[in-house]
């Protein structure tokens, strides 16, 4: 099946995601928002799994073949219980902070042995980085943001990319100051499939993409910094800074912080594969697929799709992505499928994780 299929390539040991690169606001809009729902979430860092609580479900199923991205979903958890608002943005990475040390701590203190292990062993990295920070994703982040970026811009501009400003500024702005010879070639080096798939994912995550990286990042990244406003914009503040501004991605917003608190034990952790869900019998209201279809090839895609709506209520709705493999409702299923075209204009369009090339959100009649 699919995730056996993953399994089979990548490795799960480390922590690949320290937190979400999908817009959760995005994601919340796109769900049904029905009393007592189900929803089952692609566990990742755990950030999208917590936002989906603001819906007000009976339960949401946090999935991960990764113990690693399970672990940084315990932790989550605990830093809600335990920290203030404040505390946790610098546990996260999110603030500068000179107590992350001491918040891991606290946060970890009631965490099973195993858990506790494996934060301990990576104390002085969260102290640095933050729990935001640490994951190969952001680590690759941060080697551009280091070591690449100032070879193409400095402070000044750096900082100007998040200052307010209208749409027609916006484009003066990219095209006068942004878009360089230097920066285009850092680009089409730093962001190639090569690269990506060795410093930041996994290599065999893109054994089915189709194009150029690099090529298809230049063109989303219009649409993050001429389309929309920078300055509201958390996953581009984190890629260029390496923290975030005073836009937050949704689970981390101050509004919000105690709603998810109260919600906590809503939440259900099992580390495995998608299809240990469908086998229990259990059935869903909604699925956060995050992208993982994008790594499997045509024949299991269908299989999974097929297996997803097994397990799925009447007017349960499928949302994913794609970046560089394009996966839609088989034909096999479709006539069971309705895509909600409407939502997915919405969501791109509003879509902040810029790396993305396509939102899919599609419900079981």
């Amino acid at each position: 099946m699919a995730d056996a299929q993953i399994a089979g390539k990548a490795q799960f040991e480390l922590i690949r995601y320290a937190q979400l690169w999908e817009d959760a606001d995005v994601l919340v809009d796109a769900l049904p928002s029905k009393p007592g729902a189900t929803f089952v979430s692609i566990c990742s860092g755990g950030d999208n799994a917590l936002a989906m609580l603001l819906l007000d479900p009976d339960r949401v199923v946090a999935l991960d073949l990764s113990p690693a991205q399970i672990s940084c979903l315990r932790l989550r958890i605990e830093a809600y219980r335990k920290l203030s608002h404040v505390e946790f943005l610098e546990l996260t990475g999110s603030r500068p902070s000179s107590r992350r040390g001491e918040l891991l701590a606290r946060a970890a203190s009631v965490l099973e042995d195993a858990d506790q292990a494996f934060w301990a062993s990576r104390r002085e990295s969260v102290a640095q980085y933050g729990i935001g920070g640490i994951g190969k994703f952001e680590t690759y982040f941060r080697t551009f943001r280091t070591w690449l970026l100032p070879l193409a811009h400095n402070r000044k501009t750096l900082d100007d990319v998040f200052n307010a400003r209208p749409q027609a500024d916006r484009q003066t702005f990219f095209d006068e100051r942004w878009n360089n010879w230097r920066w285009r070639l850092l680009l089409g080096f730093f962001f190639s499939n090569f690269v990506m798939g060795r410093l930041g994912r996994d290599p065999s995550f893109f054994a089915y993409v189709e194009g150029s990286l690099a090529e298809h990042v230049s063109r989303r990244l219009i649409h993050a910094a001429i389309d929309l406003d920078p300055s509201e914009n958390p996953y581009l503040h984190w890629i260029l800074k390496g923290c975030h501004g005073v836009a937050l991605p949704l689970a981390w917003r101050e509004e919000h912080y105690d709603t998810i608190r109260q919600r906590l034990d809503r939440l259900d952790l099992r580390c495995g594969a998608l299809e240990q869900f469908v086998e229990t019998g259990e059935r869903a209201d909604g699925y956060n697929l995050s992208d993982i279809f994008e790594y499997m090839d045509a024949a299991t895609f269908e299989t999974v799709y097929g297996s997803l709506l097994k397990a799925a209520n009447p007017g349960c709705r499928l949302v994913y992505w794609n970046m560089m493999a394009p996966r839609r409702v088989p034909e096999r299923w479709s006539k069971g499928i309705r895509t909600l075209t409407d939502i997915e204009a919405r969501g791109k369009s509003m879509d902040k994780a810029f790396f993305y090339s396509d939102f899919i959100v599609e419900e079981v009649l």
